[in-house]
C-alpha cells in the first residue's frame, strides 16, 4: 500500500520519532509509507471556542494542502468504527487494491476542522481513549505494519 500519514505538530520525545522511525523501515518492504507534519497553532491557556475553532480551521487548512484530488483521505476519529487487526487488514487491503494513496489524518490536540472532516472517504477509530499524537503515530504505523503482515500471511502477534 502506498499510505501517508498526515498529522499535526512535531515529536516532542525522541522515542516517539524512533518508534516511527522503525515502523517506517519495516513498512518499506510493503510499498511506500511517509509522514507529512504540519505546524500546530498556538494557542493561549484559556482559548474561547471560537479561537479553538480558527486553530483547527488553520491547521486544517495546512493539512487540506497535502491532500491530493484522488486520495482516499482516512481521518482518525473517537465516533468511528474500531476494527479489530484482522479487520483492519482486510479493510486496508481493500483500500490499497484501487490504486490510490491513502492517507491517514491524526489532528491537533483540539481534533480535525470540519473541512477535513468533509473530505474524508472514511472515518477510523482505534479506542475511545485519547492519545497523545506522537504517540498515536507510533500506533497507527504498528497497526498498519500488522496488517501488512496479516495480509502477507506471515506470523504476527495476537
Amino acid at each position: 500500500m502506498n499510505a501517508t500519514i498526515l498529522c499535526v505538530g512535531k515529536l516532542k520525545e525522541k522515542w516517539q520519532a524512533e518508534g516511527c522511525a522503525e515502523y517506517l523501515k519495516r513498512l518499506s518492504r510493503y510499498g511506500k509509507y511517509e509522514i507529512v507534519a504540519v505546524d500546530d497553532e498556538r494557542e493561549p491557556d484559556r482559548p474561547s471556542p471560537a479561537l479553538l475553532r480558527q486553530v483547527m480551521e488553520k491547521e486544517g487548512a495546512a493539512l487540506l494542502k497535502h491532500i491530493r484530488p484522488n486520495d482516499r483521505v482516512v481521518c482518525l476519529c473517537i465516533k468511528a468504527e474500531a476494527p479489530d487487526s484482522v479487520r483492519l487488514s482486510e479493510i486496508t487491503g481493500e483500500w490499497a487494491s484501487d490504486g490510490r494513496r491513502v492517507v491517514f489524518v491524526i489532528g491537533g490536540s483540539n481534533g480535525l476542522s470540519d473541512a477535513v472532516l468533509r473530505r474524508a472517504d472514511n472515518r477510523l477509530s482505534f479506542s475511545n481513549l485519547t492519545f497523545p499524537h506522537g504517540l498515536m503515530r507510533v500506533i497507527l504505523l504498528e497497526q498498519l505494519y500488522r496488517a501488512e503482515r496479516i495480509r502477507a500471511g506471515e506470523k504476527y502477534h495476537k
